[in-house]
């Protein structure tokens, strides 16, 4: 059998490797996780490109690709109130969602291309509305 200079067989040799190979790959993805559950708990993938405020909210406007996503966020979050977000492609229906919370709403996902967009966003009677832009 064949031992290295400190004795140590070929086999053992080998078995050792791998186990640490495995510790280490354990432990980047340890580190890596916590990064990974805070990208996962955002609403819209992509980057923010707009946010469009009006009295008793506003609506955060995010961009991947030719997507637009978009989601209204209390100003002051805890009472439960009527919350909704539009989505208008020119030229298509708007795509809208309503509900009642304490937060946000839900998230509303369009495929623009490079068509001009209408938001609409509203909390409680508060709500605000702008006009074919291209985010």
């Amino acid at each position: 059998m064949g031992k290295d200079a400190r004795g140590v067989p070929g086999a053992l040799r080998r078995r050792l490797a791998v186990v640490l190979a495995v510790l280490t790959a354990a432990g980047v993805l340890a580190l890596a996780a916590p990064g990974a559950a805070q990208a996962a708990s955002a609403p819209c993938a992509g980057r923010k490109v707009r946010t469009l405020s009006f009295p008793t909210g506003s609506v955060l406007v995010y961009r991947s690709g030719d997507w637009l996503c978009a989601y209204t966020v209390q100003r002051n979050p805890g009472t439960e109130r009527k919350i909704s977000v539009s989505l208008q492609v020119r030229g298509h229906v708007a795509v809208r969602k309503t509900r009642k919370h304490s937060r946000r709403s839900e998230t509303v996902r369009v495929h623009t291309g490079h068509r001009p967009v209408r938001v609409k966003g509203s909390v409680g009677r508060g709500e605000g509305s702008w006009s074919w832009a291209r985010y």
